[in-house]
């Protein structure tokens, strides 16, 4: 349960690395119980589970989210905690150590507004964060480039190699075309975090176009909650058909 254990599997033997996203504790230990060797928490899945707007999370429920899905299994974990709730790197440092995560995901754009943060100051950033957490946190750079509307690998490159000098682990251009990745990956210089999305290619197809680690967004919380709608549809047929 190691932040170095993490950062090892980033690098192989078994690439990409799958992480399963749990929204809950439940959902942790089935995961942890099908062999997967570390999970990594979806924010929006976390936030649907309790009832809110993704972004919208009171930073103690997520941390107590967090927590309790770190206390249910034996394996590392890394926590999605957006662009870091307003917190300055010592306080996020220290919520991430007592709920026991081991890596995190921090975003380089406002949920709110879409709006871009200056790359040197998120690589300011994430310095500080590294520097607070030394060698005991996994960083998760996500760079938000693709998902704000900016086309091409020049401006995702740029972001991606200032948080590689600023002690990111792994870089994560959400929703980067997967043809991209390769020359993302060989211009950063550190592993690749890419995401599966329904129509898109599948973990071991992302692995093979260029990402190291692979995540599900909130994807499995929406496939579990699609299961559960279909069996409330089905005991509601039963009961309108003994009716």
């Amino acid at each position: 349960m190691t932040a170095a254990a993490l950062r090892a599997l980033h690098h192989g033997p078994d690439l990409p690395l799958v992480l399963p996203g749990p929204w809950d504790a439940a959902s942790a230990k089935v995961f942890a119980d099908a062999g997967f060797p570390a999970l990594a928490t979806p924010s929006a899945g976390i936030a649907a589970s309790l009832g809110y707007e993704d972004g919208s999370t009171p930073t103690e429920e997520m941390f107590a989210a967090v927590t309790r899905i770190v206390r249910a299994v034996d394996i590392p974990v890394s926590a999605d905690v957006e662009a870091g709730y307003g917190l300055s790197a010592k306080e996020l440092v220290g919520r991430l150590a007592d709920a026991g995560a081991v890596g995190c995901n921090l975003e380089d754009s406002d949920h709110a507004t879409g709006v871009l943060r200056e790359p040197e100051a998120q690589a300011d950033w994430l310095a500080r964060v590294r520097a607070e957490a030394g060698d005991g946190l996994v960083i998760n750079a996500r760079i938000d480039t693709f998902l704000r509307g900016v086309e091409g690998t020049e401006e995702a490159i740029r972001r991606g190699r200032l948080y590689a000098e600023a002690g990111a682990d792994c870089v994560y251009p959400i929703l980067a075309p997967p043809p991209l990745l390769a020359d993302i990956a060989a211009a950063v210089g550190i592993p690749v975090n890419a995401v599966v999305t329904p129509d898109g290619p599948s973990p071991r197809e992302l692995g093979a176009l260029g990402a190291s680690r692979v995540t599900f967004g909130p994807g499995l919380q929406r496939r579990a909650m699609g299961a559960v709608q279909e069996m409330a549809e089905h005991l509601r047929r039963e009961l309108r058909g003994k009716g």
